[in-house]
This record gives structure tokens, C-alpha cells and sequence, in this order.
């Protein structure tokens, strides 16, 4: 199995992003790893398949479990997050799907942040909960004070931040070394971050997600998520998507890593753009409020200040109260602004955020009037012209 040669000096995370997984001169150099289409992996004799049977974890011992290609991905992702290891699986989801169960059984208590994205809750409210896992969703701002909610039972804290859909900051150290002293096991979504605006690690968390179809593969044609964990998580982790038959192909392996190369110069931009757009929206008439925490006014600006490295292009905003007539004219007046899901890729996408019902601790207060929006790497003043145009048609609907 082929393993960058490790070096002495640590360099900066944009550099990290550029070298960590891959070896040149193993391949001939070839700059690039392989891509490896494999099931079947020939041993050379008995001996090499005692030694090297399925009983190993991170060999090459069948397509299933991963080949160079998946091992390559995997220790990009570790470095690039700064965990010890990753493990590559086929989607978001199934992330979310395999770090949850390597870390629950029937009987056990699950806290949630209830600003945790719809399939992440769904999962909780009915998959779980079909084997015998109680969750209780806590507020996301409730910070140190989890600590009343942990139960002796409570044996994963999952968090995600900021929220997708409605953006609150967690503090993060602060909920992390509440369950800490309760021995829980402290998940972090930090895809909305990716590993370059957020250091898990760094803060408490002990598994890190990334829904890797997002900014890591940064060009919506991917599927592809990654745990990545500290050395005590990782067993039980790389276990439980051996035995869920969580795997990746090779060429989305491939393309993940690619984007992996210029996460740091897209994410930039989407930062950039996402903080003009919202600058601007909050100076419309037709947005009662931006949900972005890298504005001064933001509620989670501090925390945003205090723990990240930047901001994504994804953030939210609610409107003025108007008919869903005119909401519906404003979504269908735009030309660059795409209504599609899933976000991270260089096109501009705006979605209704469909709140209504998906709150447990405090309803949403505008769940009919909040949508998502996310930066694309296009011209700002062409998708604020954008925008304008689309506000035009929902004047034209408001009565």
C-alpha cells in the first residue's frame, strides 16, 4: 500500500492541500496517484494471504476495502484535516451513517444539535430510533450548559457548525469538554468549514465529518463523504463501514482528491463572494435579516471569530413577509441562481429552506420565508444583477 513519504517540517494548510496523499516517485512520477478499478486483489503466495488477509484493516486485500486510490483520499483527508486517520465512504450520508452507529447500540442516548441538517435528523428520528437509540435535540447555542442534558446513558454529542440551513455558531470547546467529562464521544459535521476553514481537532471533537461531495470535490458531480477521526476513534470507525459495506469508486476517490488540489483557492472565492452578497442583501428592502456568522451583527460572529479560519459561500436569509405567490416569482426570475440541493460546487444555487416542522427545541420563526443561498465562483455583480432581477418579479407578485 503507498503512503506519502512523511515530512519533518509542517507546513501550512494550503500546502497540505496540495501534497499530503500522493508520491510521485512510487508511480514513476507520475504526479498523480492511479486510479485503481479493482475487486479481486491476487496474493502472492499462502504466506502473503495469511499475512495479509481480510483481518487488516488499511491493506490492499479487496476492492471492497480499499485499494491505493481509497488510501490516497483517505490520508489527504486526515492531513488536511488534521486528524490521524479518515475513512472514505460513498456520501454524506452515509458518513453521518457510519460515525453515528460505530458509537451507539440499543439502549443508548444520542444528543443532537437541532439545527442539524434534515437527513441527519431523519436518520435520528427514524433509523435509530428502529434500533433502539434515544435522541434529544438540544439547542445550538446552549454551549457548556449541554452538560444538563447529558444522561448516563448519553454516550454521542453530534454537532454541526454552523447550521446549514439557519447558521448558528456552537462552541464547540465548550459542549466538547462538557462530554468529555461524561466520557461521550463528540461528532462534528464540519462541511459548511471544510477542512480548511475549521480545525476539529484543535477544539475537542473526536470524529469530523465532511460531506466531501460538497467544497472537497467542489464541482457537483461527485458523491463522496470521509470521517476522519483521532487514532482511539478510528478502529471502530474504519470497522463499522468495513461492515456496512460503505465503500467509494475509484474515479469519484479520484476527482474528491483532485478538488482536495484547489479547495483553498475556491473556498477563498466563495468566501469572498458569499460576504459581498450578504452585505448586500442586508441593505434590501425585501430581507428582513441575513443568516451569515461572518457579519459583525451576527449573533454567532463572535464564536465565528473566536474558532474559524473563514467562511464558505453557503449562508441563509428571511424575507419580508409577502404571498408565496411573490416567493415563488422571485425563485423563478433568476437566471444564475439555480434552485437545486447539495451545494460546495461553482455554480450559484437558492433554495426554499422548508423549515416548518423541523425544529424540536424552538420552531423556526420564519419557516416559510428563509432560503439558502450559495456563492458561486461567477461574477458578484452579475448574480447581484441576478438577484435585483428576482426581487423585481417578487415586487411585481406582492400586491
Amino acid at each position: 500500500m503507498s503512503r506519502s513519504r512523511p515530512d519533518k517540517r509542517k507546513h501550512r494548510p494550503a500546502t497540505v492541500l496540495g501534497r499530503a496523499g500522493r508520491n510521485p516517485h512510487e508511480h514513476r512520477g507520475a504526479v498523480n496517484p492511479p486510479v485503481f478499478h479493482a475487486s479481486t486483489i491476487l496474493f502472492r503466495d499462502t504466506a502473503d494471504l495469511r499475512t495479509r488477509g481480510p483481518n487488516r484493516l488499511d491493506d490492499v486485500v479487496y476492492g471492497r476495502f480499499g485499494t491505493p486510490t481509497t488510501f490516497a483520499f483517505e490520508e489527504a483527508m486526515a492531513a488536511a484535516e488534521g486528524g490521524t486517520r479518515s475513512v472514505a465512504v460513498g456520501s454524506g450520508k452515509t458518513a453521518v451513517a457510519v460515525a453515528l452507529s460505530s458509537f451507539l447500540a440499543a439502549g443508548d442516548h444520542l444528543l443532537m444539535v437541532d439545527s442539524a441538517y434534515g437527513p441527519t435528523r431523519s436518520m435520528a428520528q427514524g433509523w435509530l430510533a428502529r434500533f433502539g437509540v434515544e435522541t434529544t435535540f438540544y439547542d445550538p447555542c446552549i454551549g457548556a450548559g449541554i452538560a444538563a442534558l447529558i444522561r448516563d446513558n448519553t454516550r454521542v454529542v453530534f454537532l454541526e457548525s454552523p447550521g446549514s440551513l439557519t447558521f448558528e455558531v456552537q462552541d464547540v470547546p465548550g459542549i466538547a469538554a462538557a462530554a468529555h467529562t461524561r466520557d461521550c464521544t463528540v461528532i462534528l459535521d464540519n462541511t459548511w468549514a471544510s477542512p480548511l476553514f475549521f480545525r476539529p481537532f484543535e477544539h475537542g471533537v473526536d470524529v469530523s465529518i465532511q460531506a466531501a461531495t460538497k467544497y472537497v470535490s467542489g464541482h457537483s458531480d461527485v458523491m463522496l463523504g470521509a470521517i476522519t477521526t483521532t487514532e482511539e476513534t478510528h478502529v471502530v470507525v474504519r470497522k463499522t463501514a468495513q461492515a456496512l459495506g460503505a465503500t467509494v469508486g475509484p474515479d469519484d476517490l479520484y476527482l474528491g482528491l483532485r478538488g482536495l488540489r484547489t479547495l483553498d483557492v475556491r473556498l477563498r472565492r466563495h468566501m469572498e463572494s458569499g460576504l459581498a452578497l450578504a452585505r448586500w442583501l442586508a441593505d434590501r428592502p425585501e430581507v428582513e435579516r441575513v443568516l451569515h456568522p461572518g457579519l459583525e451583527g451576527d449573533p454567532g460572529h463572535a464564536l465565528w471569530r473566536r474558532d474559524f479560519l473563514g467562511a464558505s459561500g453557503l449562508f441563509g436569509m428571511i424575507l419580508r413577509p409577502a404571498p408565496s405567490a411573490a416567493y415563488d416569482a422571485f425563485l423563478d426570475g433568476l437566471e444564475l441562481f439555480g434552485m437545486g440541493y447539495s451545494w460546495g460546487g461553482f455554480e450559484s444555487l437558492i433554495v426554499p429552506s422548508m423549515l416548518r416542522g423541523a425544529r424540536d427545541v424552538a420552531p423556526w420563526p420564519a419557516p416559510e420565508r428563509t432560503f439558502r443561498i450559495h456563492a458561486g465562483l461567477e461574477d458578484v455583480a452579475d448574480l447581484q444583477d441576478d438577484l435585483e432581477a428576482g426581487f423585481a418579479h417578487l415586487e411585481s407578485r406582492a400586491g
